[in-house]
């Protein structure tokens, strides 16, 4: 009777304890999302830090916790500290893969990661690696769902960084591709301007597909795209500096 009476115990005791761990992560969240609003982009990283210690299979917050890494970490300017945002982005981006391998917000934060990753990486096979790992779980991500908005920006930015970036510079890259298509602009601005279909505020998308139909001699789209990116409203920390250099883009152009 006695050893019932403890089991009974131990389950409401267990019981209670995740109704308050549930109670405090969903305040947590609440503050992490506030900060956001107010563009306090470090410290809402600290509160979903906190929630994914509390609850390691939240797919949404490990993404996020991705996405602020990976957003704090490109404004640094010293590359060692850069290499760490981005090293502790690849192991929420890797946890959430493994809760669930098909979930697409979960391949895109992977996918962002060997973004970033490919930014910083100086060693050719790494490089390669990050160009490949872009590519594979974008693909993942589209496949789970055709209208992510970001994942659909990432392999937009993909196929345009092929023709166009410092990735080419590198010999090792050149032979790993051998010959670019011409239609690779056109699937860059493809994919760019399904992401703007279905996520109409996201401004980085904006600068970059009017850099693509820059590059590809569509003076018109460009000008037409960079107007609206200036009217955007500002959702994240980077979307003023983001709009800064369309805007400087625009008075070359006009």
């Amino acid at each position: 009777m006695l050893s019932f009476k403890r089991s009974i115990a131990l389950l409401a005791f267990l019981f209670f304890s995740a109704q308050i761990f549930a109670q405090d992560n969903a305040v947590l969240l609440k503050e992490a999302q506030n900060l956001e609003l107010k563009f306090d982009e470090a410290a809402a990283l600290e509160k979903y830090k906190q929630i994914a210690a509390n609850d390691a299979s939240n797919i949404h917050v490990l993404v996020k916790t991705v996405e602020l890494d990976c957003s704090i970490g490109n404004r640094q300017k010293d590359k060692t500290t850069k290499l760490q945002y981005f090293q502790a982005a690849q192991i929420f981006a890797q946890q959430a893969y493994t809760k669930d391998s098909s979930n697409a917000d979960a391949c895109y934060a992977n996918a962002l990661v060997a973004t970033r990753m490919s930014e910083v990486d100086d060693d050719n096979k790494k490089l390669i690696e990050d160009i490949r790992q872009i590519k594979i779980y974008a693909d993942k991500a589209l496949a789970a769902n055709a209208n992510h908005a970001r994942a659909n920006y990432i392999l937009g930015k993909w196929h345009f960084e092929l023709i166009h970036s410092n990735w080419l510079k590198k010999s090792a890259v050149k032979n790993f591709y051998d010959k670019i298509p011409d239609t690779q602009v056109d699937s860059a601005a493809y994919y760019m301007e399904k992401c703007r279909s279905i996520e109409p505020y996201y401004a980085l998308n904006y600068l970059d597909l009017a850099k693509v139909y820059d590059y590809d001699h569509q003076r018109e789209k460009a000008i037409e795209v960079l107007e609206k990116l200036v009217k955007l409203p500002n959702r994240t920390f980077d979307d003023a500096a983001i709009k800064d250099e369309g805007k400087k883009m625009l008075a070359t152009m006009q």
